[in-house]
């Protein structure tokens, strides 16, 4: 009996390492991106773009529990800009002094509003999956922003298995329940930049890079400030060491 449980566990075993290794995901398509190293900073004018991208494609499944409106001003939105922002949802509110709950426009302290009530709303919606929120997401996933990139651009022209999931080299089974979500022109550019696939994923990235370090630029440079100190008190201590010991070896002779 113990060999046939050791047999079946083996079986089973191989089973599951050889169906592990039937795929590898692709690796990540490497970007340039201007936040990157030690120098790094926001491309304002893209997380701009990118947060239109958020609210007209991405905002109908994926929550961003976060971040509130008034963060937009961080990244050039007006105080007016904002309010209308803000106010062009409906928060829910209260109780008020008869016990209820009620609906208002939202305001600018108020945090972004989530698309479903519940995560059984939400998996009902998705295919049984509960779509993840953006908040954290790049820094929640291994080289977040050339992944979230390339699984944006990845799809293969939105084809399905037989359970109705996507196929995407860059996920790591290759197939999710996500459908393609950009397409060429969904989103609505101002000026000459085009809203093709490869464009918008960028945009989106930008504004969720953003999202989730929002203090990278101001940590950048403390950084910056911090190293150059450590050098100067380097060749100051470095400089007093020698005049020193020079004194000791003088006086040794």
């Amino acid at each position: 009996m113990l060999l046939v449980k050791v047999a079946v566990f083996c079986i089973l075993f191989l089973t599951n390492s050889l169906s592990a290794e039937e795929f590898k995901p692709l690796p990540n398509k490497k970007i340039y991106w201007s936040f990157d190293g030690i120098t790094g900073s926001f491309d304002r004018e893209s997380i701009q773009r990118g947060y239109k991208v958020y609210k007209e494609v991405c905002a109908a499944c994926h929550s961003m529990n976060r971040i509130a409106f008034r963060n937009l001003q961080d990244v050039g939105f007006s105080e007016e800009d904002v309010k209308q922002i803000a106010a062009s949802y409906q928060v829910k509110d209260g109780p008020n002094d008869l016990g209820e709950m009620f609906d208002r426009p939202g305001i600018p302290s108020d945090y972004f509003i989530a698309p479903f009530d519940t995560k059984e709303a939400a998996a009902a919606s998705n295919n049984g999956a509960i779509p993840p929120d953006l908040s954290l997401i790049v820094k929640a996933r291994h080289d977040g922003a050339n992944y979230v990139y390339s699984l944006l651009i990845g799809y293969q022209n939105g084809e399905q298995d037989e359970n109705g999931l996507y196929f995407n080299p860059y996920f790591s089974t290759g197939r999710l329940a996500m459908a393609p979500p950009l397409s060429e022109g969904m989103v609505e550019y101002d000026g000459a930049r085009q809203a093709t696939v490869e464009n918008m994923s960028y945009d989106v990235v930008n504004f969720l890079q953003w999202a989730a370090e929002p203090e990278l630029e101001q940590r950048n440079k403390f950084g910056f400030k911090v190293v150059i100190y450590l050098a100067i008190l380097t060749m100051f201590f470095v400089l007093t060491n020698n005049r020193i010991w020079s004194r000791l070896y003088k006086k040794k002779k």
